[in-house]
């Protein structure tokens, strides 16, 4: 047997270790005997023989469930680490044959406006594919294959990707981010001819005034304290509501397409020198080791080529 083994032959049972961890993430044990579906009294023992066996004390325990002590925390913060690598490593096994599954998060408004539309398109393209669209503004784990592919759209004058050495990304388009309006919405208001006009109007926003504020203070509009209007959390709300006459939502040109070109939404800067356009992009996001995996690969260069096909104003 090599001497590592041995060695590790030595160590408490990795059970034991897992029991720790849970009573830590959740702070007591029978919140943790629930989460790991044992009895409580094995989860307790399972700790007491850990504190037995290391010779100290890892947790103190009060009324209100139970607390590490400082070399608990220690350990749990090695301890947690290595079990989520343990974690990730077995997920990644049991991936290994998942050769026509393909998971994607998209940002809503392209899942909606474009994605949903186009997917038979590439399911012609690759028989047998078992493809999945999660339309969501987070950000998956990639690590816990949450996602093995995301379509995240940034505001080049607002956001930008975390570094993170075990992803990739590229951006696939770009699109003009634009305040609309149904036609309706002017009749009895005052016209805006700056963005800062936009300050005296009903503006919608998506979950918080995170978007307005940040592509209003791009054109150099104080905003603090001034913006208000109703959150409606998802961006074809807004766009919805604003059709409606309703109020002004931020929108970017690809997601309101059709409705500009139909006249339903008007751009409320087209024209006017000071609404120097403000550009997003939609940006492709992948596990560094999964970037060239085959159906990863071929899904990013269908995707850039039928967006370049579709939509040539948009490509890169």
């Amino acid at each position: 047997m090599p001497r590592n083994c041995r060695q590790n032959a030595r160590l408490c049972p990795l059970l034991r270790h897992c029991a720790f961890d849970a009573i830590a993430r959740l702070g007591g044990i029978r919140k943790a005997a629930e989460w790991l579906s044992r009895d409580h009294a094995v989860v307790s023992r399972h700790l007491r023989v850990l504190e037995k066996w290391s010779g100290l004390k890892l947790v103190e325990r009060t009324p209100s469930g139970v607390i590490l002590t400082d070399v608990g925390k220690v350990y749990h913060d090695a301890v947690s680490l290595a079990l989520d690598d343990i974690s990730h490593a077995t997920l990644d096994l049991l991936n290994t044959g998942q050769h026509n599954r393909l998971i994607v998060w998209s940002s809503p408004g392209f899942a909606l406006h474009w994605l949903s539309r186009h997917l038979t398109e590439f399911e012609r393209k690759v028989p047998g594919v078992d493809i999945e669209v999660r339309p969501a503004d987070g950000n998956p784990d990639f690590a816990s294959h949450q996602a093995d592919l995301q379509i995240r759209f940034i505001g080049t004058y607002q956001d930008e990707l975390e570094e993170n050495p075990n992803l990739v990304h590229e951006t696939m388009a770009q699109t003009a981010i634009i305040a609309i309006a149904g036609p309706d919405y002017f009749e009895s208001r005052s016209e805006i001819e700056e963005p800062a006009d936009l300050l005296e109007h009903q503006l919608l926003h998506e979950s918080g005034f995170d978007n307005w504020d940040a592509w209003l203070q791009s054109y150099g509009v104080e905003t603090e304290g001034k913006i208000g209007g109703p959150r409606l959390w998802q961006g074809h709300l807004t766009m919805h509501a604003a059709q409606h006459g309703n109020g002004i939502a931020l929108a970017n040109t690809l997601v309101a397409r059709d409705e500009l070109q139909s006249g339903k939404l008007i751009d409320v800067g087209e024209g006017k020198p000071a609404f120097e356009p403000r550009i997003g992009q939609y940006v492709l996001i992948a596990r560094k080791d999964r970037w060239n995996d085959s159906l990863v690969r071929r899904f990013r260069g269908w995707l850039k080529r039928q967006v370049a096909k579709d939509l040539p104003e948009l490509a890169i």
